[in-house]
């Protein structure tokens, strides 16, 4: 995969919203660039707040963007035309979160996966039914059941109704938006495995936004971590995992929940990052770490390991960064 071209090139994305009632601007997306290849999953983990959701409605441009581009299929997304960027809708596609709010509850089934159909012409009108059903059994559901509406199914059920919408117009690529967190564990692991088994049948591209560690590790090839609107660490899922670099990376694998208290790790709160960085054969560099830009430090980015890096500030000599003595 890291030999083709890339299906998804995302570079300096930026999203800032307006000041309201005498508060400053608030820079939700902070200069984000990544890849994601044809087939692959990227994920995108932080806390809540970091930017994760605003940065995959900015790819999809359902969030307006102040700065940077975002290309699919070589196709420049970022200010393109409203005629044309409806026609490139049907490459990229979104899963909501939540199964129980994002289907229409006055429609049946049947009516919620042809309305894509209608909208980007996808197959003539005789043949809607017929695909209706292709893409219920595409997601391991019964076609009889297209005359239902949302509320007579579980949520399980309701997300794969979802995701079945999502695919109707053949995508190349879809933003998975915390797609299993209202699910219970078991109905998870059944999503997961469906979105497995989609993309290795459709080769499909997916962004998977995700808090949940776990998961995300179950699912991605690559992983982003997010904090404060910007990406600080980026690498192959296992490096990510077994070898954080970033002190923010460290400290988020420490603060999940493990089920023996005597080896529950600290939280987030109690962890202060080491601002020095060390790389991997314990050298002590001039990277250091901060949350916001300074006017002193540029920020750079800091390759670790093949395909693994760091969002770090190096600092000119004789400057001293702050929070140190």
């Amino acid at each position: 995969m890291t030999g083709a071209a890339p299906l998804l090139r995302v570079r300096d994305l930026s999203v800032t919203f307006p000041p309201r009632r005498g508060r400053p601007p608030v820079r939700a997306v902070d200069r984000v660039s990544f890849d994601i290849q044809p087939g692959q999953t990227v994920g995108l983990v932080g806390e809540s707040g970091s930017g994760k959701t605003t940065t995959g409605r900015a790819i999809l441009q359902l969030q307006p963007v102040t700065g940077g581009s975002v290309h699919l299929l070589g196709h420049q997304l970022t200010g393109m035309p409203r005629t044309e960027l409806r026609k490139m809708r049907r490459h990229m596609q979104f899963v909501l979160q939540n199964p129980y709010s994002s289907l229409h509850p006055r429609m049946k089934v049947a009516d919620i996966l042809a309305e894509p159909l209608k909208v980007h012409g996808s197959v003539p009108p005789a043949q809607i039914p017929e695909r209706v059903a292709e893409l219920m059994t595409l997601v391991n559901m019964d076609p009889a059941v297209v005359k239902r509406y949302p509320h007579e199914f579980s949520g399980g059920q309701r997300q794969r109704i979802v995701i079945a919408r999502a695919l109707a117009v053949n995508p190349d690529f879809v933003v998975c938006d915390e797609p299993v967190s209202a699910l219970d564990v078991r109905t998870q692991a059944q999503i997961v495995d469906l979105l497995h088994d989609l993309q290795a049948k459709l080769r499909l591209s997916y962004l998977f936004i995700a808090h949940d560690l776990a998961i995300v590790r179950a699912v991605a090839h690559r992983v982003a971590v997010m904090y404060g609107g910007r990406i600080v660490e980026l690498g192959d899922a296992d490096d990510v995992y077994d070898n954080p670099a970033h002190p923010y990376t460290r400290n988020l694998l420490e603060a999940v929940p493990v089920p023996d208290p005597a080896r529950q790790r600290a939280k987030l709160a109690d962890i202060a990052p080491d601002p020095q960085f060390r790389g991997r054969d314990g050298e002590q560099g001039p990277c250091v770490f901060g949350e916001d830009h300074a006017a002193t430090g540029a920020s750079e980015w800091h390759e670790v390991g093949p395909g693994h890096g760091v969002s770090c500030r190096f600092w000119p000599p004789g400057i001293t960064p702050p929070g140190r003595p």
